[in-house]
């Protein structure tokens, strides 16, 4: 059986809850069950790091943060980030399947607005820490949309919402 890989990026910020709830046991054997066997998370500046190895069928192992994880969205079949521009764009830019997961403990969260707005054009799938599991389990990747870049409309169609 092939190798599937989940990268989890958080950027260069910390989400601890995103990052725990990936490692959730529940949660490794959803994502067994859908095929990957392998979970690759980035954790940026968060404090929680997780135990490196094979849990319910599935790798664990982490990192802080590196010069770059260009490499990382590359080697994944499925991308589970926070919800960051730069983040969520490098995975739709890789031709990614991306789950978004809003931080709702922000203020102010400029985050999910585009969040939702890259759901609703059916680019991801949305959820929350608290829904990851959730969303993992009932997630087909093959309804999402592929993404092409520069398509200046939809940037557009955000910041008129926005402002």
């Amino acid at each position: 059986m092939m190798c599937k890989t989940v990268f989890l990026t958080v950027g260069t910020t910390h989400f601890d809850t995103l990052v725990k709830a990936a490692v959730d046991e529940d949660t490794l054997v959803v994502l067994r069950e859908k095929g990957y066997t392998k979970l690759v998370l980035q954790i940026g500046r968060g404090t929680f790091t997780p135990i490196e190895e094979e849990r319910c069928g599935v790798t664990v192992s982490s990192f802080h943060l590196k010069p770059s994880i260009a490499e990382d969205f590359q080697s994944a079949d499925l991308v589970i980030s926070h919800a960051g521009a730069g983040s969520c764009l490098e995975a739709l830019k890789a031709g990614k399947a991306l789950v978004v997961v809003v931080n709702d403990t922000l203020m102010d969260n400029h985050q999910t607005e585009l969040a939702e707005e890259l759901s609703n054009n059916k680019f991801c799938y949305l959820c929350y820490p608290g829904t990851l599991q959730e969303t993992l389990t009932n997630m087909d990747v093959s309804q999402l949309q592929p993404y092409v870049p520069g398509q200046p409309m939809l940037l557009a169609r955000y910041l008129d919402s926005v402002v």
